[in-house]
């Protein structure tokens, strides 16, 4: 999240002037959060990552959207605009606008500085809360390294990380791999410094 830029707002008046608004904001507990924009990289892995799940989802029973599928998180009531988003099985939406998703199944954040704590952190313990989530994806941007999050049968998440341009990702709940050299294709990384002493 970014900037406060307005308070104590219910549900329906954030959808309302959301609808409406020219730029994106995320919702939570009575307040608006103006989102910020997005790097050149952020906005190529981002994607990258849309482009090669809908080539591998053609012809399954799954969505892919980038950016712009707003998800509601039921239990907590967060609004928010997940990087990418995929959704299996018959879509649910909060009304009839279609522009609100309920049920996602797997969610990918790529990482800013601006906004990596709370994606780490709190925003991921909301999406913990989605019933029909069973994998969670946090994209660096500024190296490589991906964290998978893959909830197991007891409820509890796995965690897997990736972290060379060889490294395939396997995402059972949608039967899809992501190849970090595609999810990085056109990213430029600054060399790491090494410090003797």
């Amino acid at each position: 999240m970014s900037q406060k830029i307005l308070t104590l707002v219910s549900p329906e008046e954030y959808l309302r002037r959301e609808r409406q608004a020219e730029y994106k904001s995320e919702y939570l507990n009575g307040e608006i959060f103006a989102m910020s924009g997005a790097s050149r990289e952020h906005n190529l892995i981002t994607t990258n990552i849309g482009a090669e799940l809908n080539r591998q989802l053609r012809g399954k029973p799954c969505e892919a959207y980038i950016s712009d599928m707003r998800v509601k998180v039921r239990q907590n009531g967060l609004y928010t605009y997940p990087d990418v988003v995929v959704v299996c099985d018959e879509p649910e939406f909060e009304d009839q606008e279609v522009d609100t998703l309920l049920n996602p199944t797997v969610l990918i954040e790529v990482l800013s500085r601006s906004t990596e704590r709370y994606d780490r952190i709190a925003k991921t313990s909301y999406y913990r809360t989605i019933d029909s989530l069973t994998e969670h994806l946090l994209v660096a941007q500024e190296e490589i390294r991906l964290e998978q999050y893959v909830k197991q049968a007891d409820e509890q998440w796995l965690l897997s990380e990736y972290l060379t341009l060889d490294a395939v990702v396997d995402l059972p709940s949608i039967e899809c791999t992501l190849k970090l050299s595609d999810v990085y294709d056109r990213i430029t990384f600054e060399p790491k410094h090494r410090v003797n002493g």
